[in-house]
């Protein structure tokens, strides 16, 4: 008999939680699941239990997290949406594929649902998913702004994002509550039709006047390895001239400063942060890899969003940016420009702040490392 090495047994150990939770939640749901009960179905202690996950409810949402991995798909068309309607409706359809169809019983519905029903019943969860809702709809709104005439303005349609993402969500919250009512289909007609109202979206947050701007600097920069982006599933290299934003969970709405207040085509990068990845790290990884694999299914690669979202988990990217003290109340983002550190700024407004920097280039003999 070979015998496992102890990260071998920690794996499996893992893994047998997680099949046993998958079939508890989906019996129970998640009020009346137990703990108890998913250990006795994985044949192990309630210790084995919470020595893997530290609650029941980042259990539920690492099952959440592992069933989205497992359904996530690679086709990608080459070309996106002809209008911002077609978009609409076509992001719609892959996302309320998740819904039953009317008549449709389907065991442990509320897993396939993504349910955060019950989830997230206090206040700084549910402040957490708000802000987590709120980068959902700019990272939507990004994608259908590149659909616009050439001779004219880019729109803002952060508010349309919102309002879609509100008929979505909503459907999906009736489809567990209601079984049978609504049909997915009419809801995806109805997003189309979304599109032609006027919401007189713009972009003109009061405070923005009165941020200080970004401290010019010139500091060498050391960026982590292998950080992969959230929203393309690629590699992203967080040396590359733009702006790079530390945002803890408490803050991700400042994202959108960033995203408009630097130059276009400039890389502008966002670092997630939390002190519990288990349960709120998780909720972002969640939400955003359900939202990105939606929008890689109905759009070509010119039209994802342009914003490069990292999950730090670990805090690797707010450490090598020297914020040893950084929480979910974060917001902090620094200008590289040549490899190194051209301008910082920490506090509200700080992700504008770095974004406008005016930062000139370092002398040539800094640049190259001297």
């Amino acid at each position: 008999m070979v015998r496992l090495t102890r990260a071998q047994q920690q794996e499996h150990t893992r893994a047998a939680v997680l099949a046993a939770a998958r079939e508890e939640f989906a019996d129970r749901g998640y009020a009346e699941a137990k703990v108890d009960r998913i250990a006795e179905r994985a044949e192990l202690t309630r210790g084995a239990v919470y020595s893997n996950f530290p609650s029941k409810r980042a259990l539920y949402l690492a099952v959440l997290v592992d069933m989205a991995g497992a359904a996530a798909t690679e086709e990608v068309p080459r070309k996106s949406p002809a209008s911002v309607a077609d978009a609409l409706g076509a992001f719609a359809r892959v996302w309320l594929e998740r819904l039953p169809l009317v008549g449709e019983a389907s065991a442990g519905g509320h897993l396939r649902l993504r349910s955060l029903s019950g989830v997230f019943d206090d206040d700084r969860a549910r402040a957490g998913l708000a802000q987590v809702v709120r980068l959902e709809a700019l990272l939507l709104a990004l994608a259908l702004e590149a659909h616009h005439p050439r001779d004219t303005e880019r729109v803002r349609r952060v508010r349309l994002a919102e309002l879609a993402l509100t008929l979505l969500n909503g459907s999906a919250g009736l489809a567990e509550t209601a079984p049978g009512f609504g049909d997915p289909f009419d809801v995806a007609r109805a997003c189309e039709h979304l599109a032609g109202i006027d919401l007189a979206d713009v972009w003109d947050p009061p405070h923005l006047p009165y941020v200080p701007p970004a401290h010019p600097c010139d500091e060498a920069w050391t960026p982590p390895a292998g950080v992969s982006d959230e929203i393309t599933g690629r590699g992203v290299a967080l040396d590359a001239d733009g702006v790079i934003a530390v945002l803890g969970t408490g803050r991700l709405a400042a994202a959108e400063e960033a995203v408009r207040g630097a130059p276009p085509g400039e890389q502008v990068t966002v670092a997630v942060l939390t002190s519990d990845p288990a349960e709120i790290g998780r909720l972002v990884r969640l939400r955003v890899g359900d939202l990105g694999g939606c929008l890689r299914r109905v759009f070509a690669p010119d039209a994802w969003p342009g914003l490069r979202l990292v999950l730090d988990d670990r805090a690797l990217t707010a450490s090598a940016l020297g914020l040893t003290d950084a929480d979910d109340a974060t917001e902090a983002a620094v200008r590289v420009r040549d490899g190194r550190i051209v301008a910082r700024a920490e506090g509200r407004g700080a992700v504008h702040a770095a974004a406008t920097a005016d930062a000139p280039k370092a002398p040539r003999s800094r640049r190259s490392g001297a």
